[in-house]
């Protein structure tokens, strides 16, 4: 069920917090997309400099923007296990309410842009 779009991660372009609100916009409820695989916690430590700046700070911006999604009614989190510090962080896209999806939908994607 998951819903395949153009911008999707890949070992050379991991995915961005526009693809991830342009994939939510076209998901159907139920549909789920990996935005991360990993320790996401140890990778957004600084301290740790497991990553570059940069890449840390993308990701964290992924991730915050995936914590307002869920915050905002639009997607479940979920974390899916499959080894020590390897993890599988999960968006699942949820029904949307119908006074709300037109508005809010196109106010997160302008503030990932």
């Amino acid at each position: 069920m998951d819903t395949r779009i153009p911008d999707t991660p890949s070992a050379r372009h991991p995915l961005t917090e526009t693809a991830l609100c342009a994939w939510l916009g076209a998901a159907a409820p139920g549909d789920a997309i990996v935005y991360f695989r990993g320790a996401l916690a140890r990778q957004l430590c600084p301290q740790l400099a497991c990553l570059p700046a940069e890449e840390r700070i993308a990701l964290a911006r992924l991730a915050n923007r995936a914590w307002k999604l869920a915050e905002a009614g639009l997607a479940h989190l979920l974390q899916r296990r499959h080894g020590y510090e390897d993890y599988e962080y999960l968006l699942v896209a949820r029904p949307r309410p119908r006074r709300v999806a037109p508005s809010i939908l196109p106010a997160i994607l302008a503030e990932a842009a």
